[in-house]
C-alpha cells in the first residue's frame, strides 16, 4: 500500500548515528550492556573461532517493502555491490578456503552480476546459499527460470515466509505476497527443492509479526509442514525462527508505537547463556555493498566495524587473520541470545 512505499521512500528516518546511540548506548534505558551480561553469566568475551561463512549483501534493491526489514530494502533503493568488490570476495574466499557463501540483499537476484557470482562460487566447489523472498521468482519473466538455475548450481534456497496463512503474511510483507510465495514454492518443489532424497535444500524463515520472541522452532516447523502440505501440497526441509532485532524499520516501528523499551527489556530478560556459543558472528564475515566488512549482518546495518586492528574492507581480508578477534557487541546482541537464540540458521540453543 501507499504507506509502505512512503515508509521505504523516507528510509533512514532514524539515522545510523541515532540507531547506534539507541541500540549501543541505550540512552535513558536502565539496561545492562551485553558484555556485562556475558561477564555476569561467567562467560568470556565474544570472539571469533573460525571463518566458515562469507555473507555478501549484493545490494538494497528489492521488489518488496517488508515492515520488519532490518536492511531497509525496497524498490526505490539503487545501492548495489560492484563487480570489483565481488572479485575481492572471490579472492578472500580462496585465500581463507571459506566453505559457505551466503548471498543476501535486498533481493540478491536483482543484481546484474548475481548469476555470474553464483557460478564463480559453484566452480570453486563452495556451498552457496541465497536468501530468496520467493516473490522475486514471479516478479519478471527474466526470473522465472531461477528454480532451474538454482538446481543447476546446487544452490541452497532460504526463503522468507512469515506464516502459513495469507492474512499474517500479507500484513507483514504486502498484499498478494502469500499467494505469490505459494506459487514460487510450488515451482521450487517441481524441480526437486525440498523433496526428500533430491539433495536440493529448501528452508523457510519465520519472523514474528510483532514485538515478541518467536515460539519453539521445532513446533513452528511442524505446524508449517502440516499446513503447507495439507493446504497446498508443498514440502520443505527446515524452518529457521529468527528474532526481530531493533534495527531500521523494526526499530522505527518500536519507537513509533512506544514499545522500544518494553521490547529491549524483553530481550534482556530472556538472555540465555546457552544461546551464546552458536551465534553467527563467531564464524562469519559480513560484506556490505560498499565492500566494508563486519562481524554480522546486524553490525553492518548499524555500521559497527570490526574491532581495532582488524581490516575494514573486503579488499584487505585475503591477507589478514580475523580468527580470534573480539566481536564488536552492543545491546542489539540481546536479540541473538534471547530465548532459544537466533542466527541466520535459526535457533542456537
Amino acid at each position: 500500500g501507499w504507506w509502505m512505499k512512503s515508509l521505504s521512500a523516507t528510509h533512514h528516518l532514524l539515522s545510523a548515528t541515532l540507531q547506534q546511540r539507541m541500540v549501543l548506548e541505550g540512552e535513558s534505558l536502565d539496561l545492562p550492556y551485553f558484555a556485562a551480561k556475558l561477564k555476569d553469566a561467567g562467560l568470556p568475551v565474544l570472539d571469533a573461532f573460525g571463518l566458515d561463512v562469507l555473507q555478501v549483501n549484493l545490494g538494497l534493491m528489492c521488489n518488496q517493502t517488508c515492515t520488519h526489514c532490518h536492511v531497509d530494502a525496497g524498490p526505490d533503493r539503487k545501492e548495489k555491490i560492484s563487480r570489483a568488490i565481488l572479485e575481492d570476495c572471490l579472492t578472500a574466499i580462496k585465500a581463507h578456503d571459506i566453505g559457505t557463501v551466503d548471498l543476501t540483499g535486498g533481493a540478491p537476484e536483482m543484481h546484474p552480476d548475481f548469476r555470474w557470482f553464483v557460478e564463480q562460487c559453484a566452480q570453486l566447489g563452495k556451498r552457496v546459499m541465497v536468501r530468496c523472498n520467493l516473490t522475486i521468482i514471479l516478479a519478471n519473466k527474466k526470473y522465472h527460470d531461477l528454480p532451474e538455475f538454482y538446481k543447476k548450481h546446487q544452490v541452497e534456497v532460504v526463503s522468507s515466509l512469515p506464516f502459513y496463512t495469507a492474512d499474517r503474511t500479507d500484513r507483514q510483507r504486502g498484499k498478494g505476497v502469500f499467494e505469490h510465495s505459494i506459487e514460487a514454492l510450488k515451482m521450487l518443489n517441481t524441480v526437486g527443492y525440498g523433496v526428500e532424497g533430491s539433495g536440493l535444500k529448501l528452508d523457510l524463515v519465520y519472523n514474528p509479526a510483532g514485538a515478541f520472541l518467536p515460539g519453539s522452532q521445532s513446533e513452528l516447523k511442524a505446524q508449517f509442514k502440516r499446513s503447507l502440505m495439507t493446504d497446498h501440497g508443498i514440502v520443505f526441509n527446515d524452518l529457521f525462527a529468527i528474532t526481530n532485532l531493533p534495527i531500521s524499520r523494526f526499530l522505527e516501528h518500536l519507537v513509533r508505537t512506544d514499545q522500544y523499551q518494553e521490547y529491549m527489556e524483553k530481550l534482556v530478560n530472556a538472555f540465555n547463556p546457552q544461546a551464546v556459543a552458536g551465534v553467527m558472528c563467531r564464524n562469519m564475515i559480513s560484506v556490505s555493498h560498499t565492500g566494508s566488512i563486519y562481524d554480522c549482518d546486524f553490525n553492518q546495518m548499524l555500521d559497527i566495524p570490526l574491532t581495532a586492528g582488524m581490516p575494514k574492507n573486503i579488499s584487505d581480508l585475503a591477507s589478514a587473520s580475523v580468527i580470534g578477534r573480539r566481536i564488536a557487541t552492543g545491546r542489539h546482541c540481546f536479540g541473538c541470545t534471547a530465548g532459544a537464540g537466533s542466527s541466520c540458521g535459526g535457533a542456537t540453543a
